[in-house]
């Protein structure tokens, strides 16, 4: 097994906590409309000024999970807290969240909550009826 390379060891919590809080800022803009797409992880690497393999590696050893996976959850995370509390139109929530095509975002909705959001949707509708 190859050693993990001190550069990497030393600043691996300071990078992991500046992801964090680009990350927090970079949803907050996404809901604001400040930006017109989501980051990718060379984007999140550029603004910490390393290299996007040093930096998902990083994140990866301080958390056990990648980047994307946490842009995904809290992507998901919005989606479902708009569907659930709002009537805003899906079509609506897709482009607030910067998804390009509908599609993207129903398969997307779909893969990381196992429902259409749609399905989430009337969930929420079924059991406002049933406490009303």
């Amino acid at each position: 097994m190859t050693p993990i390379p001190q550069k990497i060891l030393t600043r691996k919590h300071e990078i992991t906590a500046k992801f964090f809080q680009l990350l927090d800022q970079h949803i907050e803009d996404i809901l604001a409309g400040r930006v017109a797409h989501s980051f990718k992880i060379k984007d999140f690497a550029e603004r910490l000024l390393i290299h996007p393999t040093h930096f998902s590696n990083t994140i990866k050893l301080v958390t056990k999970r990648s980047p994307s996976e946490f842009v995904e959850e809290r992507l998901l995370a919005e989606a479902q807290r708009m569907l659930s509390e709002t009537s805003m139109p899906i079509s609506e929530i897709c482009d607030k969240l910067t998804f390009q095509d509908p599609t993207n975002f129903t398969n997307f909705f779909k893969r990381a909550s196992g429902k259409t959001p749609m399905e989430y949707r009337s969930q929420f509708a079924e059991s406002e009826l049933h406490s009303v």
